[in-house]
């Protein structure tokens, strides 16, 4: 992990770590494990479209959150075989530092520590009989168009689209379209107007549905 620069870490309350490239913090608040089941486990129907095989991708892999939480609803679900879950992050965050924000979630400690012992190696993937996990570095304007795969269910969560307009444009969200299964989904907690014009053009069908906590509004998309 070494070759792609972490994130300049901001730590308020000493627990939850902020970006100060864009000003942001990495989850709610208020329950970050909560919005996260709220926004991109709920908002992507699940789990009751998991099935033997799904397969989750995410822009921006963060704290490594988002895989605990997914992983955790995987195993309550009780589906068979391996969860796949391929992440793409251009500033990874220290595995050290992961641990630190994920010590704030100890009931998810069973699936973060695999992840970050991993990590802590220097690997980027990991394949056990629960889990096929890779995290792919580097601008994910690069890096998606030359992934081979779809996804069944993809969890948008880049920073802030008003700090990091980058990670919502039209050309990525078209990608995002092109890599995604038939009636495939996408959530997001942005409800921002430029996003979901960004996610119609590329083809999906757009909603926009109640947000996390003070969040008025989120977005999820299904293609076709």
């Amino acid at each position: 992990m070494e070759h792609h620069q972490s994130p300049k870490l901001i730590w308020r309350d000493n627990a939850l770590p902020i970006a100060e490239n864009f000003d942001d913090p990495y989850y709610s608040l208020e329950n970050g494990a909560a919005e996260t089941v709220h926004v991109f486990v709920e908002g992507n129907g699940l789990p009751a479209r998991f099935c033997e095989g799904f397969h989750i991708a995410e822009l921006g892999f963060g704290t490594a959150l988002n895989l605990c939480v997914a992983r955790a609803a995987w195993a309550a679900s009780g589906t068979k075989g391996p969860l796949r879950f391929t992440s793409f992050e251009a500033f990874p965050m220290e595995p050290d530092d992961m641990a630190r924000a994920l010590a704030a979630f100890a009931d998810l400690a069973p699936w973060a520590d695999p992840v970050i012992e991993a990590l802590r190696a220097g690997q980027t993937r990991l394949e056990t009989p629960e889990l096929h996990f890779e995290v792919i570095l580097g601008d994910a304007r690069n890096t998606l168009p030359r992934w081979p795969d779809r996804a069944d269910a993809w969890f948008l969560d880049g920073f802030s689209p008003a700090k990091n307009p980058q990670l919502w444009e039209a050309d990525l969200m078209q990608d995002v379209f092109n890599h995604t299964a038939d009636k495939g989904t996408a959530a997001t907690y942005t409800a921002a107007g430029f996003v979901r014009r960004n996610l119609q053009d590329a083809g999906f069908e757009v909603t926009r549905v109640k947000g996390f906590g003070r969040k008025r509004h989120m977005t999820q998309a299904v293609r076709p």
